[in-house]
């Protein structure tokens, strides 16, 4: 998949194309569907697929106190469109001065001149433009000035529920990581470094990898059957988030413990799959029966991720070993 980003989204990219354009957040099954319908129609009709999206997410900029905490970073979502076998993806940067651009601007200057487009899909309610003046109607109007068609792809769901963006923000938020697996079609994940904690797992026989993460959204307090992948290497684990109570810390924490392995991290790149929530975070009334909670945390981790949905194990980057 070739990016194409900054001033060079103005340059004459492509000939001809079939384009499709949003901020496609998480990239989660009727994203993934969009994406698919785009590759059939490229196939149909020979032009290559093309991915439209914005970087930084638009209400970063125009309402950042109300804007959205996004569920993946801009790598993760690369990634994940390239794996839908996208042949190029134009990221255009965001600004004020961006949004005060037109539709009829935007479609003529970097869907029409820059990428040749032929034929453009929409989701069922998107909008772009200043103002989200470009809906079906501007488009179906502008198509018939410049030569393109267009589809709008009805609502994509299941069982009466529509995947959207915002339903995963709030299973993750919630803690329900099962249901936003079920939207996403893949583990809830993030990606982050291992960094130097208080080390009280290590005292207390359970030695935990602290992460520092650069994901916007984490999940509720609590704690959650995981994998993880580090340094190649897909390992089993149980995921506490939260303050610690038992312990009274004040600061908020993302720890793995890792079963079965026993190298040291710190500093090295480590990714969480969240499979499923095993419980809310609690204060034990003493170090006794925290041990013997966290022994039976894992217990129930072994037992969940023996029977987990592998081909949930998807990458949201290109290196990561785990969905091979």
């Amino acid at each position: 998949m070739q990016i194409v980003t900054g001033l060079n989204i103005y340059d004459k990219i492509i000939d001809a194309s079939i384009v499709t354009i949003g901020n496609f957040d998480g990239v989660h099954r009727g994203h993934a569907e969009i994406f698919a319908h785009l590759k059939r129609q490229s196939g149909t009709r020979g032009f290559p697929a093309v991915v439209v999206t914005f970087d930084p997410h638009p209400l970063k900029i125009l309402a950042p106190d109300s804007a959205p905490s996004l569920i993946t970073t801009f790598k993760q979502k690369t990634g994940l469109i390239e794996e839908c076998g996208i042949d190029y993806l134009v990221v255009v940067p965001f600004s004020k001065e961006f949004s005060q651009v037109t539709a009829n601007e935007f479609v003529q200057t970097i869907l029409c001149s820059s990428l040749g487009m032929r034929h453009i899909i929409i989701g069922h309610d998107y909008a772009f433009g200043k103002g989200r003046e470009g809906n079906y109607q501007t488009l179906e109007t502008l198509g018939a000035l410049y030569g393109f068609t267009l589809e709008d792809l009805p609502p994509i769901g299941e069982k009466g529920i529509i995947f959207s963006s915002s339903l995963v923000r709030s299973a993750v938020a919630d803690g329900d990581v099962t249901e936003a697996s079920q939207i996403l079609g893949r583990y809830y994940q993030i990606s982050g470094t291992v960094v130097h904690g208080c080390e009280i797992g290590q005292t207390l026989g359970f030695p935990t990898a602290n992460i520092s993460t650069a994901n916007e959204l984490i999940p509720a307090d609590g704690v959650y059957a995981v994998m993880a992948e580090v340094d190649g290497t897909c390992v089993k684990g149980a995921c506490n988030i939260g303050l610690n109570p038992t312990f009274g810390r004040a600061a908020r924490t993302i720890e793995v413990f890792l079963l079965d392995y026993s190298e040291r991290i710190y500093d090295h790149t480590i990714t969480v799959y969240f499979v499923q929530r095993l419980r809310p975070v609690r204060r034990f009334p003493d170090i006794t029966a925290l041990k013997s909670a966290i022994g039976q945390d894992v217990a129930a981790t072994r037992s969940i991720l023996e029977n987990m949905n592998r081909n949930y194990l998807k990458p949201n980057e290109r290196s990561e070993s785990c969905a091979r």
